[in-house]
C-alpha cells in the first residue's frame, strides 16, 4: 500500500517527508523518523535480515555493556539497540552519531522508485543506518553480541536518493555485507593516488592506519592497484602484524598506537615515509595528530573513521603548521561496492584477512 498525501508529506527523495523533527532536518540529522511501513511513490520497502553497525558505533556500545569481569550484558546490549531504533526510527548510536547498514530482502517497489530493485532482490544498503527508517521485530534474540552483524527481524525504507548494491552470488552473505560495509574506503583511496599521479608529483608512498582491519586491507590493495611506489600498514599489536606481514599487501608493517602522534609518525618514517597519503581507518578517537605528523608536506590525510573529531583534526593541523589537504570519506564514490567486491575476488591476501577477522569473532 503507498503513502497518500494526506497521511504523509509528499515524498521527497532525500527523505524529508519521513523526518518527524519541526522544524524539519535532513533524515540523518533528525532526532525521529517514521519508519512505518507502507511506501511513498519512489520508495523502496526491505525485509531486513540482519545489520551491520558500524566499527565505532559497535565499540561504543559493547564498552557501555561490559561488566566489571569483562563479561558482555547481552541482554542489556541486545535492549539498548532495540531502545534506540524503537524511539528513534532509525539505528543512530547517540553518543557516536554513526549507525552502519543492513541486509535484506526486497518487499515492495513504489512505481516511481529509481533505484532499479525488484521485488525478491537481496541487497546490501549502502547508506548509513543513521538515516534509514527501520523497525525491529524480533527482539534480537538471535545475536550473541560478539561481532557488529545482527541478525534480525524487520523492515527498512530506502528513499528515492538511497543506494543498494544487489548481493553478488559468488561470496558468502556474511562476506559481501562486511566488505560493502566499507567499500568507500578503497574507492577514494584509489581516487587519492590516482590524483596524486596526475599532479605529475610521481608516485606516492601510502600509509594506512588500521591496516589490518576492512576498510585498512581494502585499502592497502586499493593504493597498490592505483600505483602507490611503497605500501606502509600501520597496526596495533603483534598478532595484526604478523597476519598482515604474512598477506603481503603491505611493503612494511609497523607497529603504533595511532593515539601517540610522536610514535605513529615515527612508525610510518621507520616503514619508508612520510606519506603523501595518509589514510585513517581506526574506530578509536584520538588519532588526528599523529596522521597529520605522519604526513608530509603537500599531501593529503583521508579520515574514514567515524570517531575521527574532525575539529581536532582541522585545528590540530593549524597548530602543527601542517600543510596537507584533509579529506572526509563521506562512504560513497560512484562504483565503490562493485571495485570493493572486485578487489576481494581477484586479490586473494584481501579474502584471507577479512575471512580471518571474521573466523575470530
Amino acid at each position: 500500500m503507498s503513502l497518500t498525501q494526506e497521511t504523509l508529506p509528499a515524498a521527497d527523495p532525500v527523505g524529508l517527508h519521513r523526518v518527524l523533527d519541526r522544524p524539519r532536518v535532513l533524515p540523518q540529522a533528525a532526532a525521529r523518523l517514521d519508519a512505518r511501513p507502507e511506501v511513498a511513490d519512489d520508495e523502496v520497502r526491505l525485509r531486513v535480515e540482519r545489520l551491520n553497525l558500524d566499527a565505532a558505533s559497535y565499540r561504543q556500545l559493547v564498552g557501555e555493556h561490559q561488566q566489571p569481569d569483562g563479561a558482555l550484558d547481552v541482554p542489556a546490549l541486545r535492549a539498548r539497540v532495540l531502545g534506540i531504533v524503537a524511539e528513534r526510527g532509525k539505528m543512530q548510536n547517540p553518543v557516536t552519531g554513526s549507525g552502519g547498514m543492513l541486509l535484506g530482502t526486497v518487499e515492495e517497489v513504489g512505481p516511481a522508485s529509481p533505484l532499479g530493485l525488484r521485488v525478491g532482490d537481496r541487497v546490501a544498503t549502502l547508506v548509513s543506518l543513521s538515516l534509514t527508517p527501520l523497525v525491529l521485530a524480533d527482539g534480537l534474540e538471535r545475536w550473541d553480541g560478539r561481532g557488529e552483524q545482527v541478525p534480525t527481524d524487520g523492515h527498512a525504507i530506502l528513499f528515492g536518493r538511497s543506494v543498494a548494491a544487489v548481493l553478488p552470488d559468488d561470496l558468502p552473505d556474511h562476506l559481501a555485507l562486511s566488505v560493502m560495509d566499507v567499500c568507500g574506503a578503497p574507492a577514494l583511496t584509489r581516487r587519492v593516488v590516482a590524483a596524486h599521479h596526475e599532479r605529475d608529483r610521481g608516485a606516492p608512498v601510502v600509509a594506512v592506519v588500521g591496516a589490518a582491519g576492512k576498510s585498512g586491507s581494502l585499502s592497502l590493495a586499493a593504493a597498490r592497484d592505483a600505483g602507490a611506489a611503497r605500501v606502509v600498514g600501520v597496526v596495533p599489536v603483534e598478532h595484526e602484524r604478523a597476519a598482515l606481514e604474512a598477506s603481503g599487501l603491505a611493503d612494511a608493517v609497523v607497529l603504533a598506537d595511532a593515539r601517540d602522534p610522536v610514535a605513529l609518525r615515527d612508525a610510518v618514517v621507520a616503514g619508508g615515509g612520510p606519506a603523501d597519503v595518509t589514510v585513517v581507518c581506526v574506530d578509536v578517537p584520538g588519532c588526528e595528530g599523529g596522521a597529520v605528523l605522519a604526513t608530509a608536506d603537500g599531501g593529503t590525510v583521508v579520515f574514514f573513521s567515524m570517531a575521527t573529531s574532525f575539529t581536532a583534526a582541522a585545528l590540530g593541523a593549524e597548530g602543527l603548521a601542517a600543510d596537507v589537504t584533509m579529506l572526509v570519506g563521506n562512504g560513497y564514490v560512484p562504483g565503490h561496492a562493485a571495485y570493493a567486491l572486485d578487489l576481494v575476488r581477484t586479490v586473494p591476501a584481501v579474502r584471507s584477512l577479512l575471512e580471518q577477522r571474521e573466523a575470530r569473532r
